[in-house]
């Protein structure tokens, strides 16, 4: 993004920027710089907002000289902002100073046990060291305050793929809940399921690959995840005769939509051909 010498589009850039949430890190240091250089008297109050945003994306980039400018700024306009004794948090776990970062954010919390940016960096900082048990221990503690907070179930599911794949269900069923119209969240607790094994786990996986379908009908990983569940229940023999020809159905209808989709994508017919004879090998 080319300097730009109209700082008023410059400020505007800068605010769409962080109300999409864009991690456009060289064009906000770009921006940002030329502004706090250049425009600073033309600002007003919305100078500090700018500061935030440049010195997050200058520890993105490198900078440290620039982010040591904005933070210095933000220190003297607020000395006991608990929001900016944060952002200096921030600078240390950039700089590799974890166990100073860690102690900041710590007594960022006993100033607010509220400081929802805090516990999370914290958390951070925990998986960056290593330290998964920790990691995982301020998670279910933050869980406790806010547990609505899907990114953190999610987080925490992914750590549950490691120690305990019950336990990964289960934050992603709690996922389901407080949002049961995502069909990314029954295909992940279905996957979850299904690496699981076992008849009931892989019931359960189907069931949930189905949902995921019922939701987003072209979600692909779903079809072939319901597939295979329905084919690894087809060829077990603790299942009864009705479950056997009901998942029998289930796998001959999710190959059938399988093959429809990649003859309606694929110009060549010896993939598809291909891709028949391996599904007709997975089937009884």
């Amino acid at each position: 993004m080319a300097t730009t010498t109209d700082w008023r589009s410059a400020m505007e850039t800068l605010k769409q920027l962080k109300e999409d949430n864009a991690r456009a890190s060289e064009d906000i240091v770009e921006l940002g710089e030329h502004l706090i250089t250049n425009y600073r008297s033309k600002l007003g109050s919305e100078i500090w907002n700018i500061y935030e945003q440049i010195y997050i994306a200058a520890l993105d980039c490198g900078r440290e000289d620039l982010a040591e400018v904005c933070l210095d700024a933000l220190q003297q306009q607020f000395p006991k902002s608990s929001r900016v004794y944060k952002l200096q948090a921030m600078g240390l776990e950039a700089t590799g100073n974890f166990k100073e970062a860690e102690e900041a954010y710590l007594k960022c919390l006993s100033r607010d046990k509220a400081n929802v940016g805090a516990r999370k960096r914290l958390v951070a900082i925990y998986k960056a060291v290593g330290d998964l048990a920790s990691a995982i221990a301020h998670l279910n503690n933050y869980l406790e305050y806010f547990m609505t907070d899907q990114e953190a179930w999610m987080e925490l599911s992914q750590f549950g793929n490691i120690y305990s794949y019950s336990k990964a269900a289960f934050c992603m069923e709690e996922l389901i809940l407080a949002s049961p119209y995502n069909h990314y969240y029954y295909q992940r607790c279905a996957e979850i399921y299904y690496t699981m094994n076992g008849i009931e786990n892989l019931e359960s996986a189907r069931k949930y690959f189905a949902q995921s379908l019922q939701l987003n009908s072209k979600n692909m990983r779903s079809l072939y995840g319901f597939f295979m569940a329905a084919t690894q229940l087809l060829q077990s023999q603790k299942i009864s005769s009705k479950s056997k020809k009901d998942n029998s159905r289930y796998a001959t209808w999710a190959s059938a939509q399988i093959m429809e989709r990649y003859q309606e994508l694929k110009s060549q017919s010896t993939t598809v051909e291909n891709l028949g004879a391996i599904l007709d090998s997975l089937t009884l």
